[in-house]
């Protein structure tokens, strides 16, 4: 063991970042937020702008995110009955930093093959 190693000088993690990414971390779970920047989406939208997610797990993170205070869900009573779901206003103020996340994944993880546009490169609608 080192002599020279004090414990007492060890960080433990930050509390937020912990909680940040016991939400975030999840699977799906960025990805969603990312794609409901900016503008609303009905799940069968939010379902193929998120490929490779289930219904069922999409379904889950919604509620998991709605439970947070991230998304709301909206009902349209229609016809057709249609669900759609949007930032609240703590969901939207992840935008900045979400931004950044992206930007250094562009830098630093140059590997992982990216589309075209994502949902943080549109431009923002206005809210209504």
């Amino acid at each position: 063991m080192d002599e020279n190693h004090d414990s007492a000088a060890c960080k433990r993690v930050d509390d937020g970042i912990t909680r940040v990414f016991q939400l975030l971390g999840k699977r799906w779970s960025g990805p969603i937020v990312a794609v409901l920047v900016g503008q609303p989406a009905y799940f069968t939208d939010l379902r193929r702008a998120v490929p490779g997610i289930s219904e069922r797990m999409l379904s889950d993170r919604l509620a998991e995110l709605g439970a947070a205070g991230l998304v709301l869900r909206e009902v349209d009573e229609g016809p057709p009955l249609r669900v759609s779901y949007r930032l609240t206003e703590a969901g939207a103020a992840l935008e900045p930093a979400l931004r950044e996340l992206a930007q250094w994944a562009k830098v630093h993880l140059p590997d992982v093959p990216a589309c075209t546009e994502s949902a943080l490169d549109r431009p923002r609608r206005a809210s209504a």
